[in-house]
């Protein structure tokens, strides 16, 4: 049986690979914004992206690119991984019982709300930009415990397992609204047979198949039928890793007889370190030729820039400071108020969900795509660098 101490193990590697993973993401963001800002190498890094590489699966969608392999096939993988983290910690982790999840619960809610509001209250009037209300709704794990892990000492581990904690909760959110609000056609055949897709990974689980290749297998099908269908193809990471066999351990929430615990193992570090820095360096560079003053105060920038950093801080710090007044809940451990307020601005880092939704919001339209680039950008670092700032200088209670 694993030991108390193996349990602090596996999460201290999660945390070290979620950490180290977030630094290598900054980085990739940082090559991505240099490579498409040097007159070298700008009209490449474009090219490369919208290089023609495949047939043409969703006529919405035209040929498949470099860009949307990256988008609509490897981030699959990476929702197949937010997918068992999901199930892991409602089944058998720090969201398995109604005590647990109701703070990161409360905290997530509101962190999603408020931001969306504030982005609604600057930019909702604009022609066309509403649909962007979730943009700034979602917080990024790995650059946020990235930033944590810069921290050292200044950062402990409590306040990271809240911050991951209340993303989890928020990525359950994230996946929801990308299901929801940003399906526009269907194809009505294809989604049959990613129902059927579906029910048939459904009757392995039932019928107690823990291999983990017939459910590869289906995930590689039911991803393939939901691009066709119109229903964003990362959705067949989440199905998928919700019918995925776990092992209840309770105690000891690392069992090596799961199915679900050796693929999250396996998938990890290739998400760590290679999707989402790949994601990163596809996304994030943004010429900066021409942005101005005028820029930042565009309505869909500083929407999202003020839904980052004032929304998230607002709704998460704002919701904990209410939920403990109201002996609702309780804020975690030893934390004080100053770094329950660091942790609500690091949760303002928004990056590669905010960016993933943006391209949602506003499919093949480079002008608005490149504005919420920067929108995402500026609230990201300027969270970042607050919420670095505050828990560098803010001790516990």
């Amino acid at each position: 049986m694993t030991t108390r101490r193996g349990v602090w193990s596996a999460g201290r590697d999660f945390l070290s690979t979620e950490a180290a993973g977030g630094i290598v993401l900054m980085a990739a963001a940082a090559c991505a914004m240099l490579v498409a800002n040097l007159e070298a190498t700008a009209d490449s890094y474009v090219a490369m992206l919208h290089v023609t590489t495949g047939p043409v699966l969703n006529p919405h969608l035209g040929p498949m690119t470099l860009h949307l392999w990256i988008n609509d096939g490897l981030m699959a993988v990476f929702f197949l991984l937010v997918g068992l983290e999901i199930k892991r910690e409602v089944v058998d982790g720090r969201l398995a019982s109604a005590e647990k999840r109701r703070l990161p619960v409360i905290a997530a809610m509101a962190g999603m709300i408020v931001p969306a509001l504030v982005y609604l209250a600057v930019a909702g009037g604009a022609p066309g930009l509403a649909r962007g209300w979730a943009i700034p709704a979602a917080t990024d794990i790995a650059f946020a415990i990235g930033v944590l892990a810069l921290l050292g000492a200044h950062a402990p581990s409590s306040l990271k397992l809240f911050l991951t904690t209340i993303a989890i909760v928020d990525d359950m959110g994230a996946v929801a609204i990308i299901a929801l609000a940003y399906t526009d056609h269907i194809n009505v055949a294809a989604l049959a047979g990613a129902v059927a897709v579906v029910a048939g990974m459904y009757v392995l689980n039932r019928r107690g198949e823990r291999r983990l290749a017939p459910y590869m297998i289906g995930f590689a099908a039911l991803w393939l039928l939901m691009l066709v269908s119109g229903v964003h193809a990362t959705i067949a990471g989440v199905v998928t890793a919700l019918l995925i066999p776990v092992t209840v351990s309770p105690g000891a929430p690392d069992a090596a007889e799961s199915p679900l615990h050796r693929l999250e193992h396996a998938l990890h570090p290739w998400v760590a370190f290679a999707i989402v820095p790949l994601f990163g360096f596809a996304n994030a560079g943004v010429s900066l030729a021409g942005v101005s003053l005028s820029t930042i105060a565009d309505p869909l920038v500083l929407g999202i820039a003020a839904g980052l950093f004032a929304g998230k801080q607002i709704g998460i710090f704002g919701s904990i400071w209410l939920a403990e007044k109201a002996g609702v809940a309780k804020r975690p451990g030893t934390a004080s108020w100053a770094q329950i307020y660091g942790v609500a601005l690091i949760a303002g880092i928004g990056f590669t969900m905010s960016l993933f939704i943006g391209g949602l919001a506003f499919p093949g339209d480079a002008l608005l795509v490149e504005r919420v680039k920067i929108g995402v950008l500026a609230g990201s670092l300027v969270s970042a660098l607050a919420g670095y700032a505050v828990l560098r200088f803010a001790g516990p209670r």
